[in-house]
């Protein structure tokens, strides 16, 4: 799994519930990390910030699709209205989590994910 939040504690919250959850989590703290860190270990999933520096979660998503991932991706956004996660999704995205988020609001993402698969 990879988790990518310019935000250190949400970054953090993320990798310690995927950690309980069982899976080993790599960690970026931008886009352009998340990118490459992507394209180097295809992680089953990726848990992508909308807003981070050098590269948004949505223009990592698109980038990946362009070049031939099938990465999963859910996004995290502050954003909670409905054209913002619509952009996402049509970016290639599966999912998003709306920010605040609870642990149970995350799991249930990342089992939807993995249920739909690669």
């Amino acid at each position: 799994m990879l988790a990518a939040d310019d935000d250190a504690d949400i970054l953090l919250l993320v990798r310690l519930r995927l950690e309980r959850l069982g899976f080993d989590v790599l960690t970026a703290p931008d886009g352009v990390a998340a990118l490459e860190l992507v394209r180097a270990r295809a992680p089953a999933l990726a848990i992508l910030d909308v807003s981070m520096p050098f590269l948004t979660g949505i223009e990592v998503t698109q980038t990946l699709r362009d070049e031939g991932s099938s990465v999963p991706v859910i996004l995290l956004t502050a954003r909670a209205r409905g054209a913002d996660a619509d952009v996402g999704i049509e970016a290639g995205a599966i999912g998003y989590v709306t920010k605040p988020f609870s642990t149970e609001d995350l799991d249930h993402a990342v089992r939807k994910a993995l249920a739909v698969g690669v």
